[in-house]
């Protein structure tokens, strides 16, 4: 059984979607290669960018994950960090809400895959 998970995001490019990511998570990727680079999250927790091939992937399959940021420090936080996505020109696809399990909202990176940030449950 591996103690780690790592989240794999599909990009065109890997070093611009990892200066992306750096900027918005403020870190430095703990891995790269031209065209995978991780960033390591916490314990047992990775963020991976791969530019890979994709030409075997089917285009019928529905794509329908998000990446979930979550918080611990409260509604505040969560507002204070749309505010700062906001002003660095993030593409918001939903303003924060309630959604049930707290105030959340949802982005998109450059190459439209969705990041959610949301209450730590």
């Amino acid at each position: 059984m591996t103690t780690s998970v790592v989240t794999i995001v599909y990009v065109n490019d890997a070093r611009a979607a990892a200066r992306f990511y750096g900027d918005l998570l403020g870190m430095s990727p703990s891995f790269e290669t031209r065209r995978y680079i991780t960033f390591a999250l916490g314990p047992g927790a990775d963020l991976a960018v791969w530019s890979g091939r994709l030409d075997d992937l089917s285009a019928d399959v529905p794509r329908t994950s998000e990446i979930c940021l979550a918080s611990n420090e409260g509604p505040h936080a969560i507002k204070a960090i749309f505010e700062q996505w906001q002003s660095k020109g993030v593409t918001i696809l939903q303003e924060p809400h309630d959604a049930g399990f707290g105030l959340t909202f949802l982005a998109a990176d450059p190459d439209g895959n969705r990041i959610r940030v949301a209450p730590r449950g």
